[in-house]
């Protein structure tokens, strides 16, 4: 209550307020090197701050252009086959590879998607443990692509019947910003590895929560014919 009264106190009377200011003006007066210390250290950070944002901001845009031509052979791996993951992972000699493009521009978006794109190669490469380190070292808010990225590790440790694990990476992809499209699939991806691991309560409850959530999906019914064979098996 004091203290409230000290504040009206110092706002209603003009001339407490000319002391105060009169006392500060005085401490500057006195203390010019602090002063300027202090200057100094704000003006550095804000510099260093803004040099950051400039110097990333140009690596951005040097990685994209860099990465461009990579992507192109990722992109064409349907036609090209496996040799144009190879290149799209090491260059072509002209231009980088997506693993240059990670070492060349960390910390840039281009660098942190490259990730993503590494670790699919790898996947489909059949390197699981390589494919892992590169996904979980890709982070995105995209609701789609960062649910994918959940999933395909899910993938990986599918591929090495470690299922336990693979069902919670299918079960954080269809609950990260879940879509109608595609959270249904993880879900049923989860409910395939819980089978596995022989826990049909869990998988009961997956079939279940696609059969009550997404009552639309082809996946909905693909669940309603596991969940029947399921129960039948109980």
């Amino acid at each position: 209550m004091a203290k409230k009264e000290e504040n009206k106190d110092l706002l209603e009377n003009a001339e407490v307020l000319q002391e105060k200011f009169v006392s500060i003006e005085h401490w500057i007066e006195s203390n010019p090197k602090i002063v300027l210390g202090i200057i100094g250290v704000i003006v550095l950070a804000l510099g260093g701050v803004f040099g950051y944002r400039y110097y990333i901001d140009n690596q951005e845009d040097q990685a994209q252009k860099e990465m461009f031509q990579a992507v192109r052979y990722f992109e064409q791996y349907i036609d090209a086959g496996s040799d144009s993951l190879k290149v799209a992972l090491q260059g072509d000699g002209n231009n980088l590879g997506l693993l240059d493009i990670i070492d060349s521009y960390n910390g840039t978006p281009a660098a942190n998607l490259a990730n993503f794109y590494v670790g699919v190669i790898y996947l489909k490469q059949g390197k699981f443990k390589a494919s892992r380190l590169y996904l979980e070292d890709f982070s995105s808010s995209d609701q789609l692509i960062q649910a994918r990225a959940f999933s395909l590790i899910g993938d990986t440790y599918m591929e090495e019947n470690d299922y336990s694990n693979a069902a919670d990476y299918y079960e954080k992809a269809s609950g990260y910003k879940p879509t109608k499209e595609f959270s249904p699939g993880y879900l049923m991806k989860a409910a395939l590895a819980y089978e596995k691991l022989n826990k049909n309560d869990k998988a009961v409850q997956v079939y279940e929560k696609v059969i009550a959530q997404y009552a639309e999906s082809l996946e909905a019914q693909r669940a309603k014919k596991y969940l029947a064979k399921l129960e039948s098996a109980s």
